[in-house]
């Protein structure tokens, strides 16, 4: 023996059986930069570019699978999903949900705020798409999460219940729904710039009351409800970024559907001049 030699891990490891299924146990080569991947992406949703930022998505999706990163192919599932749904593209929605959900075991706890954020985007995915069936379970996993885990000021709960209360409504099941919708307008008063999401809660609730009551017979109610998201989605506090072009596009036809033709009008030019600007 050369006593000179280096010693090396052969020297003092068990040879692996080429044939056991652990001798080839993935290795993380690379993580993506996930934070870096994430202010991109939002560049991109500033100008209203989703063909920018599938782009940027399915690149960083090659590089995690090809570095074995699960939890970065875990993030852009969930974003990708949520990319798809916004644009109406269900099989590539469904496809990227259901894999995230597989990998919620391999990225994170299955208890955990991430897990919780992946069922909801995953039940939102079913619920846009006709499986309201599918996304209330869903959202009940995350509810649990989240009251245990997020302080009442937190904004991700407003989402929450917000998707949660339009699952049930696609279900009948109008009382649930509309206790939904009470507790994320109670999260939403709390949180920091939560005039938007309270204002989409609000249309919400107007749209629960047609489908309980009809237009004639909840006329009052509904009233109520569009003129106090309409004072809340102008709510001079409001940053008027990305996100809140995006709300004032979902929020324009809702007005417009009862009548609201100028609101509607006004939240479409808002939304294109914050797009043109960024």
């Amino acid at each position: 023996m050369d006593e000179n030699k280096a010693i090396g891990s052969d020297d003092y490891e068990e040879p692996r059986c080429p044939f056991c299924t652990d001798a080839y146990e993935k290795k993380v080569v690379k993580r993506v930069p996930t934070g870096r991947i994430e202010r991109k992406a939002d560049e991109f949703f500033a100008k209203n570019d989703y063909a920018g930022a599938e782009k940027l998505y399915l690149f960083w999706l090659d590089e995690a699978k090809a570095g074995n990163d699960d939890g970065g192919e875990f993030f852009i599932r969930n974003e990708l999903m949520g990319l798809y749904r916004k644009t109406g593209r269900k099989e590539d929605a469904i496809y990227c949900a259901e894999e995230a959900l597989r990998l919620v075991p391999l990225a994170c706890s299955e208890n955990s705020v991430s897990a919780a954020t992946a069922y909801i985007n995953v039940g939102t995915v079913y619920k846009a798409f006709g499986e309201a069936v599918k996304a209330v379970p869903l959202f009940e996993k995350a509810e649990k999460i989240y009251t245990e885990s997020l302080s009442d000021g937190d904004g991700r709960i407003g989402g929450l219940f917000n998707n949660y209360g339009l699952a049930l409504a696609d279900l009948g099941r109008y009382g649930e729904a509309r206790e939904k919708y009470g507790k994320a307008l109670s999260a939403m008063e709390k949180a920091e710039n939560g005039e938007p999401e309270r204002a989409i809660t609000l249309l919400n609730l107007a749209d629960l009351t047609q489908a309980e009551k009809g237009l004639e017979n909840g006329a009052e109610e509904i009233e109520k409800y569009l003129k106090e998201a309409e004072k809340l989605i102008f709510s001079p506090n409001v940053p008027e970024n990305g996100y809140y072009a995006f709300v004032c596009e979902k929020c324009a036809p809702v007005f417009g559907y009862y009548g609201y033709f100028a609101t509607e009008e006004e939240l479409r030019n808002t939304a294109k001049r914050i797009y043109e600007r960024s």
